[in-house]
């Protein structure tokens, strides 16, 4: 009795829990979370009786005195854990999850015979709160469709009751059998079991069923810190609820008008995915009655069986060597084509699903977010999680996002460009050049150009006030606020989403590291300060020269692009000559519209040929640089591959934003690229019809290559499969993971294609967002359409990936915030630069008629085309020709003390415009750091209940504990203590 005692007042001490129970219930808690209240009310049934929960793991043998072992279960066998091992534990880090996947299990087998040596476990103790009354029958229909076809799509061993949780395929007349062997024997020596089966459709392939047995499964899950839920006491009760008032009946109204919504969801068509509330310990084989386990099949789920059984197969060895480990490399090797984890089923059904329910979850995404049909819909992201995994379901969080927050800027954006085309013929700059039928622009060119009367650009300047005009500044100082508050407000709902998906202990020490670094660095090892053991270690000597190869790599190709950018302006000035002198009127006319478009297409060939260039060459330096978890490998992989693609993508943008037309010098005196070509010069009208037609075609088209490489090349090929499977055999009945064995797997870079491509996107939504305001409207219509796109595409056309875990979006957050900030500056130099805004805001109040002076209705622009047109004496050309002729720039005329030089107003624009871009970004720059600064990156009532339920969750481990070892006592013949010690 003492020595009981003595190891719970330890136990108590250990927790920090020196208080009564009296003042537990004394105490004002704050509001329990949705997620508490089920799991709260359930505990106490669970205290009822113990002794009961208990005997569900020892009801084949005694359990022996408490103070030698405690008993774990397992399928077949008993396990003996040294009570030392459960001294080693550190405090469990408990939080709280959501977790559909486990207690999916508990609201809907109520139909399923379970095998187990736990069959007649009482069920009248399980959470009823997570099954309403009016879906009781779907979900039962949904449990028997579920199990009926996962035995009739080849989702079992052939006895019919083991599940296959990951499929390995290889071809017989590969000759490396022996590596092949020896694998596979130590997979069944690490306990997994396997079952060969040829494939239907091709007598060459192979397929290794693969399934974890329980014994198994609980090794690594506690090996691996996996975090699964266990029984609660309830300690308070919230004195709040019991006097809701008028509030409470406003909120209910409020949230049943919210249900009505169109986009919402409808709860009904998810009978599989009832709010489940449990919280979440590290499994423990020694504290497994701490546990709530109904079915031992589906207490660990899909997602969790695939993680642990991917584990084990990358560090099982296949030969003698310390680098000879892993499925990674025998995949390369060519021992193995595919390992993969099997889809739950097909995704389509012969029988509607409102009236017979889903087949499987793969069928209920399809159904519910897949289709075409469902673009309008919120995504069901707790389903996509349960599916794909967490760090696919924040993806698709974050896509969605991203794509909701551009509706506000489209809007604005859309007002900006209205407000151009109502305001276009009462533009004054318009009106003159319009009505300058007697002003003559000098050549653009050397040979073939000749003399240009301005009004010809009346419909280029018309264009261009569309994209410049009053609206234009604070269009660009609105993008910068809506970018900070797009990722400020990311990161409460990334919180939010990581509390609901049991997250927040999650960290990246749980990472197992790289098969490759452990086979380069196994020899030099040091303690890891976090785990205490020691691991291989890469040495900084080793790292920095890396580094420094890896970052002479980027450098070199980032010069090929600027060199492949100048060859392209090389291009312009050789074929400006031909398209001035061509014999089709329409291009002679336009040929500066045609010389652009031409280089516009030309450059977006050899983007997309240099895209694959690039990613085999950010490979390379990725893996030479040895990174050491697999999370560091996608990081330096994926800032890798934006800085190659960003530069390719906008350097051409770059150079029309801030270089054409600069430097090209005045008539008479061009300046000319190795003496030969004269530089290229804006249009009359300005350089920016020349930015929005590069920044238009290239996103427009690009979008569109993009989206055919995401689903057009995968139906293509998954076509071709289905016919030559059709055409080789015929009435045969193919299994659903030969199936998936003909779909595309997903890339090896997992989402890094996905993010890339929006993080791009999101640079041209933002950085030249003040040349091109209708850039989130054609961002937004892009997502929409994205979003279904890529759901549709990992449904139906890829293979199932590997649900892996995530805690946020990675480095893509911090190259986000990197674009924010660019894109003021950018925008910053456009609107001084680029743009006519500086010069004509100088010319109204310095040199046109309100200088000095202000009237009302007095129109301040009048006179500013001709005084931003200089004068050049035609006879100086050598030509026979003579009068004058116009030029866009600010300088002397011919008759001046000083001719073609450089005149005041010139430097009164140039110092305004440097004065607008200091004062601009300092602006946009304070206003979004006050933004950052107010809204907070975890909602103030998460944090509270995050602590709580913390402090909670402590207490309940307590509590269980002691009535673990009070039913010691009890089964020892020791008298047992109701209070405690």
């Amino acid at each position: 009795m003492v020595h009981h005692s003595g190891s719970i007042q330890s136990f108590k001490q250990q927790k920090g829990m020196n208080i009564s129970k009296s003042e537990i219930a004394k105490e004002t808690p704050l509001k329990p979370s949705r997620r508490s209240l089920p799991c709260l009310a359930q505990s106490f049934a669970y205290s009822k009786s113990l002794s009961q929960s208990t005997s569900l793991f020892h009801s084949t043998e005694s359990e022996p005195p408490a103070h030698t072992s405690v008993t774990s279960v397992s399928a077949d066998k008993t396990e003996q854990v040294n009570p030392e091992e459960d001294k080693k534990d550190s405090v469990l880090k408990c939080s709280f999850a959501d977790l559909s996947d486990f207690c999916l299990g508990l609201g809907k087998d109520k139909d399923y015979l379970d095998e187990s040596e736990h069959a007649n476990y009482d069920r009248s103790r399980l959470i009823k709160d997570f099954v309403p009354k009016d879906d009781s029958e779907s979900k039962k229909r949904l449990s028997k469709n579920d199990m009926n076809y996962i035995a009739s799509s080849g989702l079992l061993f052939k006895d019919g009751k083991k599940r296959i949780d990951y499929i390995l395929v290889y071809r017989k007349s590969n000759i490396q059998f022996d590596k092949r062997n020896t694998f596979e024997k130590n997979l069944r020596a690490e306990g997994l079991m396997l079952e060969k089966e040829p494939a239907v459709a091709n007598a060459d392939i192979m397929f290794i069923k693969i399934h974890i047995p329980w014994d198994t499964l609980c090794k690594y899950a506690e090996r691996l810190n996996i975090r699964m839920p266990f029984r609660k006491r309830s300690y308070y009760t919230d004195p709040r609820s019991k006097s809701t008032g008028s509030m409470h009946n406003y909120f209910r109204r409020l949230k049943k008008w919210m249900s009505q919504n169109p986009m919402v969801l409808d709860k009904s068509a998810f009978p599989d995915l009832e709010e489940s509330d449990c919280y979440t310990g590290p499994f423990s084989r020694a504290r497994i009655h701490h546990f709530i386990i109904n079915n031992k099949d589906t207490f660990f789920s899909n997602a969790t069986r695939s993680r642990i059984v991917y584990h084990m197969l990358q560090h099982t060895k296949y030969e003698n060597g310390i680098s000879k480990v892993g499925i990674c490399k025998l995949i390369n090797n060519g021992s193995y084509i595919a390992a993969f984890p099997p889809h739950e089923g097909a995704y389509k059904s012969s029988q509607p699903i409102k009236t017979h329910g889903p087949q499987n979850n793969r069928h209920l995404l399809y159904e519910r977010w897949a289709r075409w049909g469902m673009w309008y819909k919120h995504q069901p992201l707790d389903l996509i999680r349960l599916y794909f995994g967490e760090k696919i379901g924040l993806y698709f969080a974050w896509l969605g996002w991203y794509t909701g927050m551009l509706i506000p800027a489209a809007l604005v954006g859309l007002c900006v460009f209205f407000y151009g085309i109502f305001t276009m013929n009462a533009s004054q700059v318009s009106k003159e050049i319009c009505k300058a039928t007697e002003v003559f622009m000098c050549p653009l060119c050397e040979k073939n150009c000749s003399l240009q009367r301005l009004n010809e650009s009346c419909i280029y300047a018309k264009v261009t006030y569309l994209f410049d005009n009053g609206g234009t500044v604070f269009f660009a100082i609105f993008m910068a606020i809506w970018a900070t508050v797009f990722l400020e407000f990311w990161k409460r709902r990334r919180s939010t989403l990581t509390y609901t998906w049991d997250l927040i202990e999650w960290e990246e020490e749980e990472e197992t590291l790289r098969p490759q670094f452990e086979a380069k660095y196994y020899k030099m090892e040091r303690v890891n300060p976090i785990s205490g053991k020691p691991e291989p270690h890469q040495p900084s000597s080793d790292k920095v020269s890396r580094l420094l190869v890896s970052i002479s790599g980027i450098f070199f190709m980032i010069s090929l692009v600027i060199t492949a950018v100048f060859a392209v302006v090389v291009y312009r000035l050789v074929v400006m000559e031909q398209f001035a002198s061509f014999k089709w009127n329409f291009i002679k006319q336009h040929w500066q519209f045609a010389t652009s478009a031409a280089a516009v297409c030309i450059n977006f060939v050899i983007i997309m040929v240099l895209n694959l260039a690039y990613e085999k060459i950010a490979y390379l330096l990725t893996n030479l640089e040895y990174p050491r978890t697999e999370s560091e490998w996608e990081n330096s992989f994926a800032l890798k591959m934006f800085l190659f693609q960003f530069v390719n993508l906008n350097s051409s943008i770059f150079y029309i934003a801030f270089f054409l037309g600069r430097f090209v010098g005045h008539p008479g005196n061009y300046n000319k690229l190795f003496n030969r070509w004269r530089l290229e010069e804006c249009h009359p009208s300005g350089c920016l019809i020349d930015l929005c037609l590069q920044m238009g075609v290239i996103m427009f088209l690009k979008q569109i290559w993009n989206n055919f490489m995401e689903l057009g090349y995968p139906l293509i090929q998954n076509w071709w499969s289905r016919h030559k499977i059709r055409r080789g055999i015929q009435d045969a009945s193919i299994p659903q993971w030969e199936n998936d064995w003909n779909l595309q797997p997903m890339n090896i870079h997992g989402l890094m294609d996905e993010y890339l491509e929006m993080v791009l996107q999101f640079g041209f939504t933002t950085i030249f967002v003040a040349a091109f305001p209708l850039a989130p409207l054609l961002a937004l219509l892009n997502n929409i359409i994205e979003i279904r796109l890529d759901a549709y595409k990992f449904v139906t056309q890829w293979r199932r990936p590997l649900p892996a875990r995530a805690t946020d979006i990675g480095i893509w957050y911090g190259i986000l915030e990197g674009i924010g900030i660019l894109a003021v500056i950018t925008n910053a130099f456009v609107i001084a630069i680029t743009s006519d805004y500086i010069p004509r805001f100088v010319y109204e109040y310095k040199y046109g008629p309100c200088a000095g002076h202000f009237e009302y209705g007095e129109n301040c622009l009048k006179g500013y085309v001709n005084n931003s047109l200089s004068f050049f004496d035609l006879s100086e050309l050598g030509l026979g020709k003579s009068g004058y002729c116009r030029y866009r720039d600010y300088r002397g005329p011919p008759w001046s003390s000083k001719p073609y030089e450089f005149t005041l107003q010139y430097w009164h624009i140039l110092a305004a415009r440097l004065a607008f871009i200091i004062v601009f970004e300092h602006l946009v720059f304070g206003i979004k750091s006050f933004i950052a600064y107010l809204i907070p990156d975890v909602p103030k009532n998460l944090y509270d209940r995050i602590r709580r339920e913390k402090y909670l969750v402590q207490e309940m481990m307590y509590e269980a504990e002691l009535e673990h070892l009070q039913q010691q006592r009890r089964k020892s013949g020791h008298p047992v203590h109701h209070e405690w010690p």
